[in-house]
């Protein structure tokens, strides 16, 4: 098992969507010094829809996961893009999740665990696990399942 990301993702036989273009006025990642700031992302599928709908309502436990899952490959493609390699990324810092989610659906850090998981996957135990908050909202845009946005650290 390779400890490079890049690999990673070819050993895992991921597939990354297109990287997603901004839907307003805003960047999609902002490199500061050595950290890289990634806007809000979505749950885009390597056909270019997205998964949409509530948790509780419209979407169980599973597929909001593998929705959050979802949001890290598009996540992957916009950081590859952006710097041409994962291999640079030191670490996950931050992550920030909402989950759109029906008024009784409390279950908001185990589908953001979809997200979780794959970054330890391709980052690593100690890289790829970060900081995290997970928040349950009424509606996110265009209707979307899941909404991301996270730090990562980049080498020297």
């Amino acid at each position: 098992m390779s400890s490079q990301p890049d690999a990673r993702v070819d050993e895992l036989r991921l597939i990354l969507p297109t990287a997603p273009k901004p839907m307003a006025i805003y960047r999609p990642c902002l490199r500061v010094g050595n950290f890289l700031y990634v806007s809000g992302h979505g749950p885009l599928k390597p056909d270019g829809t997205l998964v949409t709908g509530v948790l509780g309502t419209d979407l169980t436990l599973d597929e909001g996961k593998a929705a959050a899952r979802q949001v890290a490959l598009a996540v992957l493609s916009t950081v590859k893009t952006h710097l041409g390699t994962l291999n640079t990324v030191k670490r996950l810092v931050k992550t920030l999740g909402w989950v759109a989610s029906a008024n009784d659906f409390g279950d908001q850090p185990e589908v953001m665990n979809g997200w979780s998981e794959l970054m330890r996957e391709v980052f690593g135990e100690d890289a790829g696990v970060g900081v995290r908050s997970a928040i349950g909202t009424n509606v996110l845009p265009k209707n979307i399942a899941v909404e991301v946005e996270c730090l990562f650290e980049l080498e020297g």
